[in-house]
């Protein structure tokens, strides 16, 4: 087996190293809570105007396919010490962007392209923004900080996933651009905290890839772009990483999805899913603000294979839910286990890569959960139409065993391996 070298936090005096950290946490969740402002009223902007659903759903792909293919490439210059202009520059361009969606919504009938254009802009700046960000925990936090660091950042974006979309829908009847400007309002409060920020984001220069590489040519930018993706197929603890966050994010959104089909076949309306969204979103932050104390006094191997056979009961236990209540809660446990596992995950996975390729590796960790993610409705639904809500979700369970099972054949030996050596 081939390890990578365990990455060093620089020295980063620990009153700065705090300040720091409360601003990019600042930045991070005023960028989530915008983002989720605006993402729930777009769609219905859009028919509104009197798009069709298919409209609706080709600018939604095309957002997404931007953000995947986008951020390899923007983690390259992050990873050479441009992290901090790259993040200040991208949430600049995203605030520019919104604010004119917010201007055009105000005047008057919007124009598709002009739409559109916007919303690609802001989609392609995000990405290198969340490229950019990754890296920046290992740059600032001390190591023994790292879990609890991490489960505040994922608590901050938990809890905006669940006020976002209530605010965006409260800002939304009252004017239809003020969702628009709160998400503008929220990247340049994000780009003044990167600002802020007095910590050097980048790796010292031996940490850093071999100069004037880049200078060869499309193929070395290329394979520039894929050394993170290269370090994962060579280190089989990043292998499992990638292999149990992707499973997870899949079979999480098929569970969604498939138990709004389950709530549609029952009866239910929106407000059951409100409830079932309320209930999970609580669970969630609650989880990730539970995770350092849980996660501290475990390995990432055992915490792994105990959260892994954890969700599959009430994963199961959907299978035979008939009340909106019912749905709630065992999701929602779903939701309170994951961040136990992410975080001491999130933490290992910040030792094992080298610093100048935090930002790659951690890139192609989202992109393909992301895809995996984005897959995941078509299949569910797919899965629902010829053999029903509760037989997928049976197989979504059957699923999570089968990971659960793979977890703990491998997970003890990839995590104990904790030796430096050499790349």
């Amino acid at each position: 087996m081939t390890a990578s070298v365990p990455a060093v936090a620089p020295a980063v005096a620990l009153p700065q190293a705090r300040r720091d950290l409360r601003l990019f946490w600042w930045a991070g969740t005023c960028d989530a809570l915008g983002s989720q402002t605006s993402g729930l009223v777009l769609p219905l902007l859009l028919l509104t105007l009197g798009r069709s659903p298919a409209e609706v759903g080709a600018l939604a792909g095309l957002s997404a396919a931007a953000t995947l293919l986008l951020g390899p490439f923007a983690a390259v210059p992050a990873d050479r010490g441009a992290r901090k202009r790259l993040m200040v520059g991208s949430a600049l361009v995203s605030a520019a962007a919104m604010g004119g969606v917010t201007v055009a919504v105000a005047a008057g009938p919007v124009p598709l392209a002009a739409l559109i254009a916007a919303v690609l802009v802001e989609r392609c700046a995000t990405s290198c923004y969340e490229a950019a960000a990754l890296g920046t925990v290992a740059l600032v936090c001390p190591p023994a900080e790292h879990r609890r660091v991490l489960s505040r950042l994922q608590a901050g974006e938990r809890a905006a996933l669940v006020a976002g979309p209530a605010l965006g829908g409260l800002l939304f009847q009252a004017e239809r651009w003020l969702p628009f400007l709160a998400d503008a309002l929220s990247y340049a409060v994000a780009a003044g905290c990167i600002c802020a920020l007095r910590s050097p984001l980048a790796p010292r220069r031996e940490q850093r890839p071999p100069a004037g590489r880049e200078h060869r040519g499309w193929r070395a930018r290329v394979a520039e772009a894929g050394a993170g993706l290269a370090l994962i197929r060579r280190v089989p603890f990043l292998r499992l990483a990638l292999l149990w966050i992707s499973g997870v994010n899949a079979l999480l959104v098929a569970l969604y999805y498939t138990t709004v089909f389950a709530l549609q076949d029952h009866g239910r309306g929106a407000a059951p899913l409100g409830l079932v969204l309320a209930l999970a979103g609580a669970a969630g932050l609650a989880g990730a603000l539970a995770a350092p104390r849980i996660a501290g006094r475990r390995s990432a191997g055992r915490l792994l294979v105990t959260v892994s056979w954890l969700m599959v009961p009430p994963a199961a236990a959907l299978a035979t839910a008939r009340e909106a209540w019912h749905f709630g809660l065992l999701f929602g446990l779903l939701c309170l286990l994951t961040p136990v596992a992410t975080v001491a995950l999130q933490a290992r996975i910040i030792q094992v890569v080298p610093l100048g390729l935090q930002a790659r590796t951690g890139t192609v960790l989202a992109t393909v959960s992301g895809a995996a993610a984005a897959v995941a409705p078509a299949l569910a639904g797919l899965s629902a139409d010829r053999a029903g809500a509760a037989a997928t979700l049976l197989g979504c369970a059957v699923l999570l065993a089968g990971l659960a099972l793979h977890t703990t054949c491998v997970a003890p030996s990839r995590t104990r391996r904790t030796g430096p050596e050499p790349l």
